[in-house]
């Protein structure tokens, strides 16, 4: 009997301390951005249900039903800081109790997690973040996910193991959140990759161009003032990297030839190829060999010397990779370099969209698009744009006309992403016009019957031109006599002051949203439709 007064009374207490609560002015924010990854989110409590219940009732719209799981006292597990509530939480969601991150404010928490094998995570705002109260700090973009060795003391002898993570807020849990997340198939993240090469050192004076965000192109001297023998000025050398993932077909002249239109960006003259090739189990003699002939005869095409590489057959691919590295040439005053643009540029595409895309899609899913309507004569001629696929040619007429301040090919993420790095390398915002961006009937129709947008689909065969207005009827003409199809379809705006790309659009006047694609729509429709 006494043992349930003292027990009806607790409940009181917490019910009074439930209504005189102040929620956490992120806690709510927080939540939300969670449910939109889709992630399973749980409450674990020494309190009632009920009390929760109440307390989640001051949040302007928080309620139990946001939560997949709430473990309480009601729900006989021994209480924190055992971990059988955390091991009784991962259960009932499904999940492993490694997979499950604890965040809490009270050392019982990080004991709990801890106790049951989850990741903890310490909200302790103040300066304690200084004290040595986790190897990680998530303010910001967290410096690591690799989990420290328990058993440390904190200076005050109370925390033992310690917590994984500590944060201020809950404001900073999205970032870490994101690090445990698995990524979407193509481009990493450009903050995160932009972070990366932020902290890169930029003090060698040999290197003109270095990594950054939009660049795929490094420039560098190839000797020191004085050091080469020669009365002229030595040339420099431009180095780019890139695999082929997308397909199989041809892979070896595909990989030749997105390399050298990197290269060609710069205004370099593409020479020295190296291709690494990786093979699944099981591939043949003469399947290797059917690729190694086709990085030759590109090469040879291409007047580029195949100059070494490796071949490997390896588990760890699934299908044929090609990664190539591509070396080139070109005078210092011939550099082209992204940061030479102005406001007032005029935004130049070369062809037309989704060169790329568009015959891949047909060798990848030439069955599919037969089976939805495709004649094999509209099969043929998208098969026919592999022609199209350098911009060698485009690049180096266009670096000839004076005037012109950046060039940047369409590759990953089409359109879309590429006037975005554009963007953030030559740090100015960019106007494009939406009716002007010109599309093949091939590509349109592909687009139609495979539900996919074209400005996300990747697009290397195009290249984008920046020029001085005054120039851009040169550059025009130059192209159009060489055989080349170029549109006006954007201009060049006010500078940036932070590397984020900013692209504005409009259509026929009026504002509309410029796309953004999280993943190619190549990779996008390849992961969902049988190939052939």
């Amino acid at each position: 009997e006494q043992r349930a007064r003292a027990s009806t009374r607790l409940n009181e207490l917490e019910l009074e301390a439930a209504e005189r609560a102040q929620p956490n002015p992120h806690a709510e924010a927080l939540v939300r951005r969670l449910q939109d990854t889709g992630l399973p989110l749980g409450i674990l409590t020494r309190n009632s249900r009920a009390s929760v219940e109440r307390a989640l009732h001051n949040f302007p719209a928080l309620r139990p039903a946001d939560f997949q799981v709430i473990v309480s006292r009601d729900d006989h597990v021994p209480p924190k800081p055992a971990g059988d509530g955390v091991a009784y939480a991962a259960r009932r969601l499904g999940v492993d109790v490694h997979e499950l991150l604890l965040v809490g404010d009270y050392i019982f928490d990080v004991l709990a997690g801890a106790s049951a094998g989850a990741l903890t995570v310490l909200l302790q705002p103040g300066d304690l973040l200084d004290a040595g109260y986790a190897d990680v700090s998530a303010e910001g973009t967290p410096q690591s996910t690799t989990r420290p060795v328990l058993g440390k003391i904190y200076p005050d002898g109370t925390l033992d193991p310690a917590p994984d993570w500590v944060i201020r807020n809950l404001s900073d849990l999205p970032n870490l959140v994101r690090m445990g997340r698995p990524l979407p198939a193509g481009k990493f993240p450009a903050d995160l990759l932009e972070t990366f090469l932020d902290s890169l050192p930029n003090d060698n004076p040999s290197v003109l161009l270095g990594p950054r965000l939009g660049r795929d192109v490094a420039a560098l001297r190839v000797a020191p003032t004085g050091s080469y023998n020669s009365s002229e000025e030595p040339p420099t050398l431009a180095v780019g990297a890139d695999p082929v993932t997308f397909t199989t077909d041809d892979i070896g002249a595909w990989a030749v030839l997105v390399n050298a239109n990197d290269i060609a960006t710069c205004g370099a003259l593409p020479r020295w190829f190296f291709a690494t090739l990786l093979l699944p189990t099981g591939s043949t003699p003469s399947q290797v060999l059917e690729i190694l002939h086709s990085v030759r005869e590109a090469c040879a095409r291409e007047g580029i010397a195949l100059c070494g590489g490796h071949t490997e057959i390896t588990d760890a691919v699934v299908r044929p990779v090609v990664s190539g590295a591509m070396l080139g040439t070109v005078s210092v005053d011939g550099l082209v370099d992204k940061r030479a643009l102005r406001e007032g540029d005029s935004l130049l595409l070369t062809k037309r969209v989704a060169v790329e895309g568009t015959t891949l899609l047909a060798g990848e899913l030439g069955d599919e698009l037969q089976r939805r309507g495709m004649t094999a004569e509209e099969l043929s001629a998208c098969h026919s744009l592999h022609d199209k696929l350098s911009v060698v040619a485009d690049a180096a007429i266009a670096a000839s006309v004076p005037g012109v301040s950046a060039m940047h090919d369409v590759t990953e993420g089409g359109l879309a992403a590429a006037i975005m790095e554009l963007s953030a390398a030559g740090r100015h915002a960019i106007t494009v016009s939406m009716e002007a961006i010109p599309l093949y009937a091939e590509t349109q129709r592909i687009s139609a019957l495979l539900d996919i947008d074209p400005l996300g689909l990747i697009g290397s065969g195009s290249l984008l031109i920046c020029c001085r207005p005054a120039a851009r009827a040169a550059v025009a003409n130059a192209l159009s006599t060489a055989g080349i199809e170029s549109t006006v379809i954007g201009n060049v705006g006010a500078p940036l002051d932070h590397s984020d790309g900013v692209v504005t659009a409009t259509h026929h006047g009026t504002p509309v949203p410029w796309p953004h694609f999280d993943v190619d729509e190549v990779a996008r429709v390849l992961s969902t439709l049988p190939r052939g």
